[in-house]
């Protein structure tokens, strides 16, 4: 982390206008799509001022603040339950695509032979790298061992948001994707702590 509390390598300019990847948009209208039709994709991203994004998809980053907002429209949507599923499945499908297309074969060849205490501290390494592509103006870290961290604070996906169980489940499903095919087939991620529940980080255990 850098002295000013950014994530590493996060561009200079972060702050009000941080950005984040836009598959914290799009794979979360493709994991709608597939549990409840257009008909709610369109109320969803409507409630969230989002749905010029259904007509043109996002290529480039896109403003934090619209991830958090997309994130409460599909809270109060869909409820609780609905919407971590679906948030859930989004990170999934997110991890799918860094997998086929940002994380280069040779590197994916490597960490599968690894053994995976030493192929996690290379994950993380990777991860904390271009944290600022997820969680825009918060901050990631990570701690390798049996159970490995992973702490997202001040993220936009349960920011603002209050409730009595954990929200990032969008974060979780990316891991979980990430971690089970680059570390073990067993991987498992499980969100133990959650800013919306009144906790200082939102924090990930991984277990294989």
């Amino acid at each position: 982390m850098a002295r000013d509390g950014r994530a590493l390598n996060a561009p200079a300019d972060l702050g009000a206008t941080a950005r984040v990847g836009p598959n914290a948009v799009i794979r979360v209208a493709e994991a709608l799509d597939e549990a409840r039709g257009p008909d709610v994709v369109a109320q969803v991203f409507r409630a969230a001022g989002l749905e010029h994004y259904l007509k043109t998809p996002p290529s480039e980053m896109v403003d934090e603040f619209e991830v958090t907002r997309l994130q409460a429209a599909l809270r109060e949507h869909l409820g609780l339950a609905e919407a971590r599923s679906v948030s859930h499945d989004a990170g999934l499908r997110t991890g799918d695509y860094l997998l086929a297309n940002r994380i280069p074969r040779p590197v994916q060849r490597l960490l599968v032979i690894l053994p995976a205490r030493l192929a996690s501290r290379v994950l993380i390494s990777a991860i904390r790298r271009n944290a600022w592509t997820f969680v825009g103006s918060g901050v990631f870290d990570g701690k390798p061992g049996r159970p490995t961290r992973l702490t997202v604070t001040d993220g936009p996906i349960c920011r603002g948001a209050s409730a009595n169980e954990p929200l990032c489940d969008f974060y979780a499903g990316s891991f979980e994707r990430l971690f089970s095919r680059l570390v073990h087939p067993n991987a498992r991620v499980t969100e133990v702590a959650c800013q919306a529940n009144g906790d200082e980080s939102c924090v990930f255990e991984v277990r294989w």
